[in-house]
């Protein structure tokens, strides 16, 4: 009889993390997203704000928005367009006041033409996305209010597994901006075909004869000629008035960036809220049966395994969609980019573009410099680091890894040990 109530106790409690796990219920232990304290690159610079260190610039054409970038070291030339309604100020948002993305590293800035808000998704290692609203009105002092419920109707849906992220899609939209449901919609990251992307975003760049889905509406070109190609545009004067914009562009390689990054992010919080949840599960289980506290379940251990493997193999490009031709942006931000380093001794950087054949020349995603990288949990990082460093060294040459080449793997592990401070030991034998 104990031991029957010993196994029905214990179903209990996996059962129950287990159901946690699914709905992802952020708002308890241990992940605590509305009531956790978070930090991003937004908190030392509320602080700055109230403490009079910094003041944010309004003007008349853009609000807030210059004067937010320059402070955040967000670059002009990340500039995207996006022109279905599909963001929080959707009555802002069509083909001729399509809504401006910013980005870097750690943060995403929303704008919208006459815009109540700037909208802000700032990575956080703890929290996964952090969202932010500031509010663009000139009367009032420039003031950040977190969102920890509304932008998680959709940032926090299923559609990121119940936790908080990114969500770039690919959307049918009508000559408004509203979207053709029965057309459906896709997830979009650097696996997703070329042909597949951007719809209901404006494109500006050139990809041969690639083509994708932007730079139109259902049934028609946007500038409204039947014959004017959607691909390979360079100019986008003839669908909307771009002088209204920081700059004219909404450039190739920075969509493909973002798209990226983006769920880069989400495979790498993902994996940090995992683990910590599994790790909170074995700590209950062994204060159940009065287990030592450094217990360890093969159960546990192979959850934790798998949440990182998703991340390792994103990180490595797996299953990235192939370029069939080069393409190239038409704003600085490609030049921008890859300048930012950091560089080894050979001049090399995980930041350097292809761009003919796939996305980057060395295939890991510089996201492991990013600020969410460096503060996973350290069971998180450990394991990550354990698989980067097996496929790296060529020890696991399983087929998931195959389009890495020796030349590849011997590249980046190269890379990693003068550009990475943190690595374990065994990397640098």
């Amino acid at each position: 009889m104990q031991n029957t109530l010993r196994i029905l106790f214990v179903f209990g409690i996996v059962a129950e993390f287990a159901s946690s796990l699914r709905a992802a219920d952020l708002d308890s232990a241990p992940i605590n997203y509305t009531t956790a304290t978070a930090d991003d690159v937004i908190v030392p610079l509320i602080r700055n704000i109230r403490t009079g260190k910094i003041t944010l610039r309004h003007d008349d054409n853009h609000g807030y928005l210059t004067s937010l970038l320059k402070e955040l070291n967000v670059p002009q030339s990340s500039q995207v367009l996006v022109y279905s309604k599909t963001s929080l100020q959707r009555s802002r948002i069509g083909p001729k006041t399509p809504r401006a993305i910013y980005f870097n590293d750690d943060v995403t800035i929303g704008f919208c033409q006459r815009g109540d808000v700037l909208e802000v998704a700032a990575a956080d290692p703890n929290l996964g996305t952090v969202f932010y609203t500031l509010d663009q009105n000139p009367k009032k002092e420039a003031a950040f209010t977190r969102q920890t419920e509304m932008c998680l109707i959709c940032h926090g849906s299923s559609g990121n597994q119940g936790f908080p992220g990114h969500l770039i899609r690919s959307v049918s939209p009508d000559r408004s901006g509203e979207l053709v449901l029965s057309r459906g919609s896709k997830r979009v990251d650097h696996s997703t075909p070329f042909e597949d992307r951007w719809g209901g975003w404006y494109v500006t760049g050139k990809s041969g004869k690639q083509t994708h889905l932007g730079n139109q509406i259902v049934g028609s070109a946007l500038s409204g000629d039947e014959d004017d190609p959607t691909t390979n545009v360079t100019d986008l004067k003839p669908y909307f008035t771009v002088a209204n914009y920081l700059t004219p562009h909404s450039d190739l390689v920075a969509l493909m960036v973002l798209e990226h990054q983006g769920e880069t992010h989400n495979r790498v919080s993902r994996a940090n809220f995992l683990v910590r949840l599994a790790l909170a599960e074995q700590e209950s289980l062994n204060k159940a049966f009065k287990q030592p506290n450094g217990e360890r379940t093969e159960g546990i251990t192979r959850r934790i395994n798998s949440a990182c493997e998703s991340a390792v193999k994103y990180l490595l490009f797996c299953e990235e969609a192939p370029l069939k031709e080069p393409v190239e942006g038409t704003s600085g931000f490609t030049k921008e980019f890859a300048a930012r380093g950091p560089f080894d001794s050979k001049g090399r950087s995980l930041r350097a573009f292809d761009l003919k054949t796939r996305m980057f020349r060395y295939p890991l995603s510089y996201v492991v410099y990013s600020r969410m990288f460096n503060g996973l949990h350290p069971e998180a990082k450990e394991r990550i680091y354990l698989r980067l460093w097996e496929v790296l060294t060529g020890k696991d040459q399983s087929k998931e890894f195959a389009h890495l080449s020796a030349t590849d793997r011997q590249s980046v592990l190269e890379i990693l040990r003068e550009t990475k401070a943190d690595l374990p030991a065994y990397w640098k034998k």
